[in-house]
């Protein structure tokens, strides 16, 4: 009879996670962006816009008006997401421009081309990341966690930093993750030399992106620039790619996962929300403020991590 019973459970169990899956979804995602801020007339930088969270943030701010480039590595791919895009919305003003975050000349080259190209930046969103790598380094050198996920964009925000304060009020974005958790800044072994977990290394540089976001944050304060780091939620994207573990756990647990437009809510409410302003360097997660750990919090590392970053990336400390 007991045997029987758990058949009949087995059977039964998945066929009742399939039809509860989208209020399981729904109850987990219950951050929406309620802003009706439009858009027109501003310039807005979303990097890694050519797939999943990325991809709809940028629709969405396009939907709303905005001047939107799609800050990515693979240009051809980068170019059919445009059309889509600009079909959806109606907004043309829908480009690409390439960007390789594992490479500082590339980053480089992008900033220029578009400090060339337009008078104002009002939106900078930091979208693009990688997730569980095995071993490698950047162009340049860098761990390739730390080097794409934080290098990249703390040089990228640097070279685009006097644009956003010159069209202010304007708003930086920095896409982290509830990994930040589990995650320590080594400064004796950032580059992960001596020691190395691609899990880790993900989380290390999730956290490197709140540190990231609080110190900038504290030096922006009466500039009108400021900056929000945000967990957009465990999504279904590109970036478990890597790991097939991952991509297993992802499927077995696929009635948790948030779409890429529910995972875009967060990075929406911190770029569009009115009166957001006194909150700059906050931590976000389902459109509210959320608790991060105590190295997350930790000034003392925040501040030595900016001027070790400076010093990798042959900028000024000031």
């Amino acid at each position: 009879m007991v045997e029987l019973l758990l058949l009949l459970l087995l059977l039964i169990f998945p066929f009742l996670l399939y039809v509860a899956a989208p209020q399981i979804r729904k109850m987990l995602s219950s951050g929406v962006c309620t802003s009706t801020v439009q858009l027109p007339g501003k310039v807005v930088v979303v990097t890694g816009a050519n797939t999943g969270i990325g991809k709809e943030t940028a629709k969405e701010l396009a939907q709303r008006g905005a001047r939107v480039y799609l800050a990515c590595r693979d240009v051809q791919k980068g170019e059919l997401v445009a059309k889509e895009i600009q079909t959806m919305t109606g907004n043309q003003q829908v480009l690409v421009r390439r960007l390789d975050l594992s490479d500082t000349k590339s980053i480089r080259a992008f900033a220029k081309g578009f400090l060339a190209e337009e008078k104002h930046l009002h939106i900078l969103i930091n979208n693009a990341g990688v997730m569980m790598c095995p071993y490698s380094k950047t162009a340049d050198g860098f761990e390739m966690h730390i080097g794409v996920n934080h290098l990249g964009h703390f040089l990228l925000t640097h070279l685009l930093l006097e644009k956003l304060k010159e069209s202010a009020p304007s708003r930086i974005v920095n896409v982290s993750s509830l990994a930040h958790l589990l995650g320590r800044i080594h400064f004796h072994n950032l580059q992960g030399e001596k020691f190395y977990h691609a899990g880790l290394a993900y989380c290390h540089s999730k956290l490197a992106n709140i540190l990231f976001t609080q110190e900038l944050a504290r030096r922006l304060k009466g500039s009108g620039v400021t900056t929000y780091s945000v967990h957009p939620g465990t999504v279904q994207s590109e970036l478990i790619r890597h790991s097939s573990f991952m991509r297993w756990m992802w499927w077995l647990f696929s009635f948790f996962i948030k779409t890429p437009q529910q995972g875009a809510q967060t990075s929406l409410h911190c770029a569009l929300t009115e009166g957001l302003e006194i909150l700059s360097g906050s931590h976000f997660s389902d459109c509210h403020v959320a608790w991060v750990s105590a190295q997350a919090r930790n000034e003392t590392v925040a501040r030595r991590l900016w001027d070790v970053s400076c010093d990798l990336l042959g900028l000024p400390m000031d």
